[in-house]
């Protein structure tokens, strides 16, 4: 047989698609071996930190919350604003170089080790499918029977449970959201009282059901762009799942007590039935593959029974099969790594000097200066503060530099309640002797409980002085 990447035609079609356009539909073989149970370990770990982040509070707030309609974001415990977006894009842009580094070096073992969706799919969903249907020989089986009570019991019982597991996780996906008080009021609270809450958490329910109970390895073929980002990222010096066609090639079937003259492949297919995403591996490296690794495990297990050596599928990279060489940091890598290491410099930089306090001091539009008795000159000004922190804060404002200023608050005192933003007006007394320029540049201290918190420059108009 010619060589897997001179194989004519296999990248003209995805392998869920048959001839005639439709879905052929995929009952992968129950994966197990070594890589698998790491695997299962791997996903034990993610789920049990998934389900459980958002019970976690630091201060009362919980560890994560991505409240889009609050603008609130809480990550580590760190609540960001609105003001502070820009911390959160260089950070959603350090992790987006990071994946790329990554894939560069390591293809796309993410999506098949760490991915949400390969993990509820592979780990929780095809689990139950397993369970109640049995192995795929079973599943095909069961699909081709007539319609029974067996049938329909186990048709039954598993998509009610395929609901339930969608619920749950629509429920803690939720929670990130509007953190985990809020779901409980919509849980515990009258259904009247939270429509919104109650329609959204149906809405995201349906949507993984129809996800994992029919869409599944779609989302990873069609759906998901970091497939797509392969083509860019993998270069022959990139590790991924490969097949080792030197070794391997020529296949065919093994026989008992045979002097093998061709490849170490016995051509038993099962790299290919093992796949959650329907393909030949031995096709050499493509999109729809996500390194989950169960053809590794797969062929592995075949090698051992033959009496072959194992590793006939691996990771590895396309010049490490070829030219049998080790993998070796390139010059694309160390240019990743130098733009990612100064992308994490920036944005520790910013969280360090992050303040937990915003004020804004502006001029109040279209207010010109006003003259005051004993020889003082006046500016009406707007502040604007923003208060991060979990306390209330009272505020103090001051000229700095300026002695004899005076601040006459319009209103109540200022204060600002945890977490929150509030306006206020205020004057600025300034003696006309102090005037110099028709422009004088003040700096107000922000303080409170007599400690100086912020700093705001502003300018102050008034009459010159000669």
């Amino acid at each position: 047989m010619a060589l897997a990447e001179n194989i004519e035609g296999f990248r003209d079609h995805i392998g869920t698609i048959d001839e005639n356009g439709k879905r052929k539909w995929l009952n992968p073989h129950k994966p197990k071996g070594k890589l698998f149970n790491y695997r299962k370990y791997l996903s034990y770990l993610y789920l049990i930190v998934f389900f459980g982040l958002p019970f976690i509070k630091v201060h009362g707030e919980p560890l994560f919350l991505i409240n889009i309609l609050e603008r609130k974001f809480i990550l580590f415990g760190m609540i960001f604003w609105p003001q502070d977006f820009f911390i959160f894009g260089i950070g959603l842009l350090t992790f987006i170089v990071f994946i790329a580094l990554f894939t560069v070096i390591f293809g796309r073992v993410f999506c098949g080790w760490a991915c949400p969706q390969t993990i509820f799919m592979e780990m929780l969903f095809r689990r139950i499918e397993y369970w109640i249907d049995g192995d795929a020989p079973h599943q095909n089986a069961l699909k081709k029977a007539p319609w029974d009570a067996n049938k329909l019991f186990k048709r039954v019982s598993k998509y009610v449970l395929f609901f339930i597991l969608s619920f749950i996780i629509a429920n803690t996906f939720f929670s990130y959201i509007i953190g985990i008080e809020e779901l409980f009021k919509i849980i515990k609270e009258p259904l009247s009282v939270h429509i919104g809450g109650f329609t959204s958490i149906i809405i995201f329910t349906g949507v993984f059901f129809f996800i994992y109970s029919w869409f599944r390895e779609q989302v990873c073929i069609i759906v998901c762009p970091y497939g797509r980002m392969q083509g860019v990222l993998l270069d022959k010096d990139s590790v991924v799942v490969a097949y080792d066609y030197v070794r391997g090639e020529d296949r065919h079937k093994f026989k008992k007590n045979e002097v093998r003259t061709g490849g170490d492949c016995i051509d038993c297919n099962l790299c290919v039935k093992v796949c959650p995403t329907g393909i030949d591996i031995r096709n050499g490296t493509q999109l729809e593959c996500i390194n989950c690794t169960a053809c590794i495990d797969a062929c592995d297990n075949i090698m051992e029974g033959v009496g072959l050596e194992k590793g006939l599928i691996r990771f590895d990279s396309e010049n490490g099969i070829k030219n049998k060489v080790k993998l070796a940091f390139t010059g694309r890598m160390k240019a990743y790594s130098a733009v990612l290491m100064l992308l994490i410099g920036i944005e520790s930089f910013l969280l360090i000097s992050r303040s937990d306090y915003d004020a804004t001091i502006i001029r109040a539009k279209g207010m010109l200066y006003q003259e005051q008795p004993n020889e003082q000159v006046s500016n009406l000004f707007t502040i604007k503060l923003v208060n991060k922190t979990r306390k209330d804060l009272p505020v103090e404002i001051k000229v700095e530099e300026f002695p004899h200023a005076a601040i006459e608050v319009i209103g109540k005192a200022l204060s600002v309640k945890k977490e929150d933003m509030t306006q206020g007006s205020f004057f600025i007394l300034l003696n006309k002797a102090d005037i110099k320029k028709r422009k004088t540049e003040l700096k107000v201290g922000i303080y409170s409980n007599g400690k100086l918190i912020k700093t705001v420059k502003t300018n102050f108009h008034g009459p010159v002085t000669i």
